[in-house]
This record gives structure tokens, sequence and C-alpha cells, in this order.
């Protein structure tokens, strides 16, 4: 049965889309080819971009919950679908789009799915959109910024601005998302004369629980084995490895012993599958595995960047798309702010490394961007790229700048770029907001876009920049409170890190909506540096670090950066391109610098929270690995935290330096009065909104009378 579209001449049936043009029907395939069937009855649009908007569904936000002055939001979700001239120099950039199936008119298609959240009646709107990127596909972003939860107390929306997530992940197609998530479809490269593209590829597999025997392929959507033949595959076996790279134990497995097959259900060779792996003897949680094998198929990821291009610029600047269909937000955008957090983030600033924050008219996209929590870049526009991919050995992120402004990288021997370098020359840079916290310093290697590949200058700022760092934060920060108990232990040798980020964050938007919209300048950037000796060698010498008797050394743990040779294939400045090496070779360890502590081991430089201000115990940016293969290296994006001991007598018997609570604070009451203090000076210096420190100090009260930690 035929399912009628939004636009009178399309209709859709599963998989395939019967387009009327001219009175002349025809028929064209979607999958592989990714040919939709945008083709309209109408002129073609002078530019490549979105073409087509369908609206799916409207529904109110939060059961129609009135948020101020701005009233109620409403979710408006849908499909846009898009082209993309591989002929124009803007898209040159994209990996393969040489090699992307091509419509009628030779343009490359795409579709991807949007949620738009806007004030019902926008004539109260402030004229902002907020395009919030996804993280894996999530929305996530400014739901985490709400005081007593999504939607607490509404931070976003009292603002009147309008918010806009859609797809870009290209290993997410729609069809395997939620409905709380966005998907896109995109091009699988295919070579001239119609055959796979195929290339070799690793894949990793770290502590897999449970004894289990069957594993899937990384990203196996777009990377699929090319063969079920184990003779021209790889798989190793490793006892340990170091944050380096260098490989102890090793064991290859002989190809008689694994299978391209699914055993889950079926025992071992299973049922073949060129999406899994089955190991005959099952994985040991104490080993780490290595693939290297030939697969096919992969997508042309770099689409997904000049998706997220034209969806937003769609929404900006158009009035309808190309039948007709209104934008639901038309003449109401004035300035667009975009966020990007952790995965979302790295892709943000590879986006405008890329150039992509110029449209195809040549107009700017964003004019403000805050990459949060991104301490490199990623794999999010290389052939069998895994866009989920973080900072784990062999992973592409951290070969392009990760600094802003040009910089000759002498050490690899590369020459002068930056991540403004093409935004520059059109004059459609965005002004920026960066904040890192302690993993990304740690684990991401923010620190190599801080003092360069040598790790012994502090490179200059531009002036559309700012960059603040939370210090002893875990990624994306803590829980928040303000009790002395110990959190919840994790799979690190810490317990969790309770230490926020949240409520920095929220002043440092509101900063740099201001600067956007207003010219304000926000807060000076704060951050450590090597000039001032607050970013060091990762040494706890060096750092500083106290004798804690219940904690671990630091030494060893960072996730360095290290030179990979992918081959002549692979563009490092645009950290794209071919990774013809598999799996590459190491050239040499880039110095990674942390950040310096105090005699509590709590770093002393950053936009402190307020718990860092008043601490009851020792905030990381770090956290071991226990156990395994990677022992003793740091786990992903982790922090921790070592609380103070509460009295002089219990930190005596456990031979701790660092003063106890008693011995800090006189009581309650002096507790409170100082962080009053602390707060009001984070307000002055607009690191805090005036609202959230009162919110914080009624929490803090609660807290502290909760727990007992001061005697009344």
């Amino acid at each position: 049965m035929f399912v009628t579209c939004e636009n009178p001449h399309i209709t859709i049936h599963r998989d395939e889309c019967v387009c009327e043009m001219s009175m002349v029907a025809r028929k064209v395939r979607a999958p592989g080819v990714l040919a939709f069937g945008i083709g309209l009855a109408v002129a073609s649009p002078l530019y490549a971009d979105v073409i087509r908007i369908t609206i799916s569904s409207r529904a109110p936000v939060f059961n129609g919950q009135s948020f101020g002055a701005v009233g109620p939001y409403e979710d408006i979700k849908g499909i846009a679908f898009g082209e993309i001239d591989p002929r124009d120099p803007k898209n040159a950039v994209i990996t393969d789009i040489e090699l992307a199936p091509r419509n009628a008119r030779g343009l490359v298609e795409y579709r991807t799915t949007f949620t738009l959240r806007k004030p019902v009646d926008m004539t109260k709107s402030a004229g902002v959109l907020f395009y919030n990127i996804v993280n894996r596909g999530n929305h996530g972003g400014p739901n985490t910024w709400h005081v007593g939860g999504d939607p607490g107390d509404g931070f976003l929306y009292r603002m009147g601005h309008a918010v806009l997530w859609s797809g870009w992940q290209g290993d997410m197609p729609i069809a395997s998302v939620s409905a709380a998530q966005e998907g896109i479809d995109m091009p699988v490269a295919k070579n001239p004369d119609g055959s796979a593209v195929t290339g070799r590829v690793w894949a990793r597999y770290v502590s897999v629980a449970g004894r289990v025997n069957t594993q899937s392929l990384p990203g196996a959507t777009g990377r699929m084995s090319a063969t079920l033949d184990t003779a021209k595959a790889t798989l190793i076996s490793v006892a340990s490895e170091t944050p380096s790279g260098v490989k102890s134990g090793v064991v290859t497995i002989a190809s008689s012993d694994w299978a391209f097959a699914d055993c889950q259900t079926v025992p071992f060779p299973g049922t073949p599958d060129p999406t899994r792996i089955c190991l005959k003897n099952g994985f040991d949680s104490a080993l780490l595995y290595e693939l290297v094998y030939t697969a096919k198929d992969p997508y042309v990821l770099g689409v997904g960047m000049a998706a997220m291009r034209d969806v937003v610029s769609f929404f900006r600047y158009a009035a309808a798309d190309s039948i007709g269909t209104p934008n639901p937000i038309a003449g109401a955008v004035r300035h667009v702010v975009a966020m990007g957090s952790s995965q979302s983030g790295r892709f943000a600033k590879a986006f405008v490394n890329l150039g992509f924050n110029q449209d195809e008219r040549g107009r700017i996209v964003w004019d403000g961007l805050n990459a949060r929590i991104a301490g490199m870049l990623g794999s999010f526009n290389t052939r069998f790229a895994q866009p989920g991919d973080i900072a784990e050995l062999y992973d592409p992120g951290s070969e392009g700048p990760l600094w802003w402004s040009d910089y000759v990288d002498r050490v690899r021997g590369r020459p002068a770029w930056g991540l403004l370098h093409r935004c520059t020359a059109t004059k459609t840079c965005p002004k920026i907001t960066e904040t890192y916290g302690g993993p990304e310093i740690w684990y991401s290697r923010a620190s190599v876009g801080i003092a360069g590949t040598a790790g012994t200058e502090d490179l200059p700022l531009p002036d559309n920049v700012r960059r603040y760092y939370h210090p002893g934060t875990p990624h994306g920060g803590g829980s928040g409170g303000f009790t002395l108990g110990a959190a919840s232990t994790t799979a690190g040798v810490m317990a969790n890190n309770p230490n926020p980020e949240r409520e920095t964050d929220r002043a440092l938007y509101v900063a740099l909506v201001d600067w956007v919209v207003k010219s304000t300048s926000p807060p000076p950037s704060v951050y450590p540096r090597v000039g001032d000796g607050s970013l060091v060698p990762n040494t706890s010498a060096a750092m500083g670090w106290p004798a804690i008797p219940s904690a671990p050394r630091p030494d060893g743990v960072v996730n360095p950066a290290l030179d990979y040779d992918y081959g002549s294939a692979f563009r490092y400045n645009d950290s794209s391109g071919v990774i013809a090496n598999v799996p590459p070779p190491i050239r040499r360890v880039i110095p990674t610098l942390v950040p310096k502590v105090d005699a509590d081991g709590n770093e002393i430089a950053g936009v402190r929270s307020l718990l860092m201000r008043m601490p009851l115990g020792t905030y990381t940016g770090w956290n071991p690995i226990p156990s395994g293969a990677l022992k003793g290296r740091e786990r992903s994006l982790a922090g921790g935290y070592v609380p103070f001991a509460k009295t002089r007598a219990e930190r005596l018997a456990a031979g701790d330096p660092r003063p106890s609570i008693e011995e800090r604070y006189p009581g309650l009451w002096s507790y409170y009065s100082s962080a009053s203090a602390q707060a009001e000076a984070l307000v002055k210096q607009r690191f805090l909104l005036p609202g959230d420190a009162v919110w914080l100090m009624k929490q803090l009260l609660t807290d502290m009378e909760a727990s007992g930690l001061f005697e009344k």
C-alpha cells in the first residue's frame, strides 16, 4: 500500500519513491544509491541545499507548560531532504564525494530527521536559534542544564530561544534511531564501475564482559567485512598495552578458532555474518583483542557536515522549501548559536576546520559556537571511519590542528594551519567559547591545542575565541552536592567525582549569547598555561601531587597524543581522507601536559566551581583503570574523588597530609558564610548566574544539615 507524502508529487512505498515529474512517472530506488526521489515538478533551485521538508508531527512540549513571558513551546518533527553539489569547491573537502552516487541532475542526495522546539508564539521569541548538535544521535545538551531536571527551571526556554536538532552521524541511519534521537541516510561510496569500495580497517575489543563469544564489528553498517574468509584477516589477543601502544603477551588466534559469524544462538562456527565475529572459546575479559580485516561499503561520512550546514541554513534563511512548505520559524531567526558536547563538540571543531560554516551561497551558518568538553577532533570525514570513536589507540583525532590560530607544527613537519584557517579567509568564523574539564586534558589530548606539539609554549587565542577550564571535573561534570560521603565507586580506582560544571556552563552560555547578540565581551579566558607554571609534564613530581594514602598516583595515567603514519592518502590538517597503513605505525609520542595541583591535589588553574572553592576532598580529572590489559591507564573520560578525613584524629591515623574537615572549617555557618562570599565572587566574574547562586546556597544548607557533617 502506498503512503501519500506531504508533497503531492511524491508517494513512498517502503524503500521506494514514485516521483511525478512533468506528468511523467519515474521510479527510483533508495537503498545503496540513496535515490530518494526528491526531483520536483518545479525549476531546479539555483543552489543545491535542503530542497524539501516534511513535517510528521507537532506536539506541545512538557504538556504545554508555560515558560514565563515566552509562553509554551511546541516540538515539530520531520525530515529534511537535501542535495549537495559535488562540483562546488565548498564540498570538495568531503572524502569520497566523487564516489557518491548522483541523481539525474548530478547532485548527491541525503535525508535527515530534525526536531525543532520553538515558542508556540514566535513573536515572543528572542530571535536566537540554538542548534544543539546531537551526540551519537541523542538530544542531550540543554536538557542537562535545567535546575531540577528537564524542564526544571526552563533555563533555555525562558530565554525564548528556539532549539533545533538534526542528524549528521552516517552510521546512524533513520531506520535505526529511536524517537528521541536523530538519524541520517547518506550515500555509500561506490567505485565508478559500481563495485564495492574496500579497504583494510581495524577493530579493538577491550575488557569484554561475561565470557561472551560474539561481538559486533564497530560501525558494521558502514564497514562490514568484504569476505567471510578469516584467513584473510588477523585477530590477536594482548595481555597488556602501554599508552604509547607497546604490546606484551601477544597471541595470534588461529583463523580456524574464530569466524565472521553470530554464535549467540548457534554454536561455533555459528551463523555466517559479515557484521560480527565469533570467538570459539569466548572473549577473556582480562585481554584486549585487535582485529585487522578488509571492509566494504563505507559511508561518505562528510555528507553529514554538509547536511548540518544546509539544515541550519534552511531554518535560518529560507521562507519555504522548493514546493512551498513553509519554514516554521521563517523570518524569526536573527542569530544562530550552536553547541556541541564531547563527540559533537569535536565534530563542531572539525566542521569549522573544513569550512562548513559557510553555506553554498557564501552565508555564515553559526554566529556563535560553544565547543564544550571537546579536547580533540575525530573520525568524521575519513573513509571507513567510526564517528563514535573517542581517543583510543589508532583513532584519528589529534593529527589535525587542535589550536584555533595558524601554527607551524614543526614536531610533525606540517605547515601553518589552524581550525579557523578556512573561515578566516571567507570571513565566516563564529564567536567561540571552548570549555574543557579534566578528562579532555587527561584523555582526549586538549593540552596539545593549548601548548602545541612541542609542549613548550602558550599558543595565542584569536580575538573571537575564549577558553575556560573546569578544574577537577569528570567528563561533563559531576552531580554536584555538598556532602562528604564517598560517592559510589566506579570502574576506576577512585570513587565518582561529584564536582559539577552545570552552573558554570549556564553562565558561559548566557555570556556567549550576549557576545553574539549584543557584542558584549565574555569573561577573559581562564585555563592552565605553560607560561605561569599551571600546565606541566604529566608526572607526580611536576604536578606537585601529594602522597594521599588512599589514592593512586597519576604517573603513567595520561592518554598521550601519538604521531601516526596513516599514509599519503590521509590529509592530516583536515583529519580526513583514507588511512592506508593499518594498523598505523607510531612515529613518536607528542608531549601531553596536565594541570598543576595544590597541596590537596586539586588543580589550581581554571574556573573553580563553588564546591571546588569550598572543597570537601580531592577532585581529579583522571581515574586509572584498575585491572586488565589497560591497567593503570586513564579510564575513558573519567574523574575521581578522594574525600577529606572528617577529623584530625582520622587524618593522622590514615597518614593523610590533607587537613581534615574540622581543621579547615570551624562549623556549618562558617562554611556557609565563606561559600556565600565565593558565590558572590563568581557572580561578579560572570561565571555564575545570580539565580543559580541562590539555588546553590539553598542546596548547600540542605545537604550539610542532612549529612550532619558539622555538629550544631
